[in-house]
């Protein structure tokens, strides 16, 4: 069935307070093991029905933020979200309190088990008007951002649509349009402090509320991290400042000299080839390509791709009022991934059909697994491993895409997904500061963030870029302001990436079938865990990004362009 012929009906809060108090009643009064499993494929029904009216009805809330039927559907999503979240919650404490937990547990899973652990930590009932008030928020920030225009040489368009300039082969074009981008920001720059503000705040008061010091215990909690800490993501942070940071700026800054660069400035940093960013073989050239790229991979990546496209799984069109991201979903009632875009022409349009097909053919890979509501793909890092490990396993079949630049394309490629690194941890220093220091001013959380970019990005200069020089990059990395600490799943995910390219240019096919077991696993092992699988070293160990960062830049330097 197309994406669009599927049929949405709203679950509502009473739907679901009614399920999940008979559910949690019988758990607690249950005489075995059994009943309470039992009771679990009641809950996992309800679950089935509420995931996909949610996700249903945010995707065609994102494909058109002024839609009047999916706003208002959003935002009661957003309104009994956090309550019906609360039920789940009781029915965690139910679970994880049984007399017959031992007997659960090896019926089912350790690791759903320390799941619902984790779940329990990150939430209480005290904070559910804080978490509606949150959602408000996000969904204001989300608003605003969408319906943003920005004036370049006569013409307005959307975010989307300005970022192809940012990778123009001329650099007064790329120059003109950060302006363009500055100025648009800063004609919104009381709403943007004011909305971040109040995140802050808000987030700190549940914290607090909880018995938390600050939102970043809480922020962990709420990313279901299960093999990792703040202390884990610290030596992390350390590693990449160490030996990653070296590294990029250096290749960065030859690779900018080699184009005739000799002061680096952001409106540069898109720009890693001459001539500019590849450009792909247009929209209906890269779903042609992809689908004869999967088929190449195997019968699974096939069938996937074909149901995708036959689907209608797509919306990739940049317009006004559509949400600027990109983002992978699914609607596990139909077994239904969906991917959202926005193409502009660039480079970035072949990124899509890699990155969040990766996401989407994991979710199709691991629809029918037992823990798939209630684990999914495990935690972000693990999600964003499939993800940014098949944009490397797609590399053989670049000059489907893009001819004879495809060369040129796998050189950038592998460039800016190294100096991703850096940028992504970068975020995660940022949001530690702001959330362990919640009182921060607009000025100073704009201080904070140059000093950071002095630190992550030092080959890189802002001096003149109105509004952006002032330490506001951070504004449009709608992370930050939707998804607090998420960004560090990127960074954690592209080392494992990395490894798996490094590992397919000595045996692609054993490396594939590495990537297809750990992705066919989802959540029932735990990210560190499946890199030991895989055999990978974790990045959180003393010495293993210098290791990587040493292997990447000679692999960048053989392919050079």
């Amino acid at each position: 069935m197309k994406v669009c012929d599927l049929p949405y009906k709203r679950v509502t809060l009473e739907e679901v307070e009614a399920v999940m108090k008979d559910v949690i009643a019988r758990i607690r009064s249950a005489k075995s093991a059994d009943e309470i499993l039992v009771a679990r494929e009641d809950c996992n029904a309800l679950r089935l029905e509420y995931q996909t009216a949610a996700s249903l009805s945010y995707m065609r809330y994102s494909i058109n933020t002024v839609d009047e039927f999916y706003v208002a559907e959003k935002e009661y999503y957003d309104e009994v979200g956090p309550s019906a979240q609360n039920y789940m919650i009781e029915y965690a404490s139910a679970l994880l309190d049984s007399p017959f937990r031992a007997e659960l547990e090896k019926a089912l899973s350790p690791v759903l088990f320390k799941s619902l652990e984790v779940e329990r930590k990150s939430m209480s009932p005290e904070i559910i008007e804080d978490m509606v008030e949150e959602n408000k928020l996000v969904s204001e920030y989300s608003q605003l951002m969408a319906g943003m225009e920005f004036e370049f040489r006569g013409e307005k368009m959307p975010r989307t649509l300005l970022a192809k300039y940012y990778k123009d082969d001329d650099r007064n074009t790329r120059r003109e349009a950060y302006e363009a981008l500055g100025k648009g920001l800063a004609e919104h720059a009381e709403a943007l402090d004011s909305i971040y503000d109040k995140l802050v705040h808000v987030r700190d008061r549940m914290a607090k509320k909880m018995g938390y010091k600050n939102f970043v215990e809480l922020g962990y909690y709420r990313m279901g991290r299960l093999c990792y800490d703040q202390n884990s993501v610290k030596t992390f942070r350390e590693n990449v400042l160490r030996d990653v940071v070296p590294v990029v700026a250096r290749m960065r800054t030859e690779n900018a000299k080699r184009m005739g660069i000799e002061k680096y400035m952001f409106y540069d940093d898109g720009v890693i080839v001459p001539g500019g960013d590849p450009k792909p073989c247009g929209k209906e050239g890269i779903f042609a390509a992809a689908r004869e790229m999967y088929h190449s991979m195997g019968k699974d990546p096939g069938n996937f791709i074909d149901m995708m496209i036959d689907n209608e799984a797509f919306d990739v069109d940049s317009r006004k009022n559509k949400w600027g991201g990109g983002y992978c979903t699914e609607f596990p009632k139909f077994k239904q991934p969906f991917i959202l875009a926005n193409f502009n022409g660039t480079a970035g349009d072949v990124d899509v059909m890699t990155h969040e097909a990766g996401h989407a053919l994991n979710a199709y890979l691991i629809a029918d697994n037992r823990f798939a509501l209630e684990l999914g793909c495990g935690g972000m890092e693990t999600a964003e491993t499939h993800s940014m490990s098949m944009e490397f396993f797609c590399w053989p079949h670049m000059e489907k895409f893009f001819g004879e630049n495809a060369g040129k394309y796998r050189f950038m490629h592998a460039l800016d997904s190294l100096s991703f690194i850096p940028y992504g941890t970068m975020v995660d220093a940022f949001q530690h500061i702001v959330y362990e220091n919640p009182d921060m001013t607009p000025a100073e959380r704009n201080a904070a963030w140059l000093e950071l970019e002095g630190k992550f990005r030092p080959h890189i200069s802002f001096e003149g870029m109105p509004y952006l020089e002032k330490g506001t990059r951070w504004q449009y990395q709608m992370h930050i302001y939707e998804s607090p600490f998420y960004y560090i799943d990127y960074c954690l995910a592209q080392t494992a990436a990395f490894n798996f390219l490094l590992a397919s240019q000595e045996n692609y096919d054993d490396a594939f079938a590495r990537y297809m077991r750990l992705s066919r696993q989802g959540g029932e092992k735990v990210w560190t865990d499946l890199l030991d699988e895989a055999g990978f070293v974790p990045p959180f160990v003393p010495g293993a990004l210098a290791t990587l960062a040493t292997k990447v830049e000679a692999l960048i330097d053989k392919i050079r362009v």
